[in-house]
């Protein structure tokens, strides 16, 4: 079983940065494709970026491309996502889920573990 917990999160005006950080124990963290998923409220749970086991994949979603980053250091059983230029609506529950799978899928339905998450919010 791998336990999964995300922290970084908070509150950002426009503009600004942060980095979340996922943290793992358990199971074979290093060898699981991780993702970064997103919940507004109201809204459905969005991708917003995924990273291979050796951190040689990785894929952004469009809406966060060129402002999020995703990498991972399997030494430590850690995966961030740097966030520039943060807008409004980046303002949502930010997930870490890993997949033992590795199917590289934008889907949550294919990631088996997921922390708690982490709320980011962007003030205006």
């Amino acid at each position: 079983q791998v336990h999964v917990v995300e922290s970084g999160g908070g509150l950002a005006q426009a503009g600004d940065s942060l980095r979340l950080s996922c943290s793992a124990s358990g199971g074979f963290f290093g060898r699981y494709e991780v993702a970064w998923f997103r919940q507004a409220p109201g809204k459905e749970r969005e991708f917003v970026a995924t990273i291979g086991w050796n951190g040689t994949y990785t894929y952004v979603a469009d809406s966060v491309k060129g402002r999020f980053t995703i990498s991972r250091d399997n030494a430590k059983n850690m995966v961030y996502l740097r966030m520039e230029n943060l807008k409004p609506e980046d303002t949502a529950v930010y997930y870490c889920a890993a997949d033992h799978h590795s199917r590289q899928s934008i889907h949550w339905y294919d990631y088996d573990y997921w922390g708690q998450g982490t709320q980011v919010t962007v003030s205006s």
